[in-house]
């Protein structure tokens, strides 16, 4: 599987599941990054971090330590 963090702008991904079981995962799947959610890469910022992301119509942004954690499939 991939991760989040090595997706490039514009990609659409669905996520198939976040890796461990502590509070930063807790945290991810409150904002929104449960399995099964589609997730679009609009942009990243100029030194690499942060990722900005869109999905359930809103946007987020996540630093990409915090994406390296998503395990994510591409959509067509």
């Amino acid at each position: 599987m991939k991760s989040l963090a090595n997706m490039s702008v514009g990609a659409r991904v669905k996520v198939v599941k976040i890796d461990g079981i502590d509070e930063l995962t807790c945290r991810l799947m409150e904002m929104g990054l449960t399995p099964g959610v589609e997730i679009s890469l609009v942009g990243v910022a100029p030194l690499g971090d942060p990722l900005e992301l869109e999905l359930r119509g809103y946007r987020l942004s996540v630093r990409r330590t915090e994406a390296a954690r998503v395990e994510v499939e591409l959509l067509s």
